[in-house]
């Protein structure tokens, strides 16, 4: 495979594959294979471009740690977390849309009872009471589902960012009633700009775009026979809904922080249901 010419230089790389890989990485490696030398061939690449190209992968990778994953950032500003995420979670219409996890999402929240907050510190917000149905995609209720949330506090930074708020504050989890309700208290969320002093932001800045997110909280629902729901809800109100930098943004997911009576010890309320998806017959025998 010595000396080969531009025009079969990718077919080579690509035969080179050995016979012993296994069919989904074949099928993969070959598309990528192919779109990256496409890709090459099509803005006349540079070697200078190629080396600036790895040395910000390489930075992108040093910069990622437990409390914050700029390989996911990155993925978030070209749209291609967003995109991965439609085409593999499809909904037929009953289910609960799911939207992108983000790269602050921290296992082990703590377990709160229902209606307990999840503020353990910082500077106060407006409050909010979130509350709601989790069922399957046929209305069924589901009891014992986890709802694990997470969100930045009113200084738009999340808790891992900010030595001044407490460990895991504005994070917790949560286990449907028997009737499959829920209820939390969190801030009103507020618009915020993804970490801008990365690759990910200088990437933003280099093609002239802001770097917002719209108001939301991020949410986990997870239930014995049902697909795992990574999902958020958006404030109706936010001017950046149709300009997410990470592209987010589902209609469904919409909500209404409705101003709450008298009496109910918070601000707002948001009435949000969810509705899972049911694993496969063949997944829960394999469970």
């Amino acid at each position: 495979m010595r000396d080969l010419s531009i025009e079969s230089f990718t077919d080579n790389v690509i035969n080179s594959i050995g016979p012993k890989t296994p069919p989904r990485v074949r099928e993969v490696m070959t598309a990528l294979i192919r779109h990256l030398h496409d890709f090459a061939r099509e803005v006349n690449l540079t070697t200078g471009e190629w080396l600036l190209g790895v040395e910000v992968l390489n930075r992108t990778g040093r910069m990622s740690d437990e409390k914050r994953n700029e390989m996911i950032l990155m993925s978030d500003v070209v749209g291609l977390e967003s995109l991965v995420d439609a085409l593999d979670h499809r909904s037929q219409g009953q289910e609960t849309e799911s939207a992108v996890l983000g790269p602050f999402y921290r296992e082990n929240a703590p377990k709160l009872p229902l209606g307990a907050t999840v503020v353990q510190g910082g500077k106060p917000g407006e409050s909010v009471l979130v509350n709601g149905r989790v069922a399957s995609s046929d209305g069924t209720p589901i009891a014992g589902a986890v709802i694990d949330v997470w969100e930045t506090a009113p200084n738009g930074l999340y808790e891992q960012q900010d030595p001044d708020q407490p460990d895991m504050n504005l994070r917790g989890r949560f286990e449907t009633a028997a009737d499959g309700s829920y209820a939390f208290r969190c801030v009103r969320p507020v618009s915020y700009p993804v970490p801008f002093d990365g690759p990910a932001g200088e990437l933003l800045r280099l093609m002239d775009r802001h770097a917002f997110r719209p108001a939301h909280l991020h949410m986990i629902v997870s239930a014995p026979g049902h697909q795992t729901l990574v999902t958020q809800i958006f404030d109706r109100t936010d001017k950046y809904l149709d300009s997410d930098a990470v592209f987010a943004v589902k209609d469904s997911l919409v909500v209404d922080f409705k101003p709450a009576r008298e009496g109910m010890g918070t601000k707002y309320v948001v009435d949000h249901d969810i509705r899972l998806k049911a694993e496969p017959a063949r997944h829960r025998s394999a469970a």
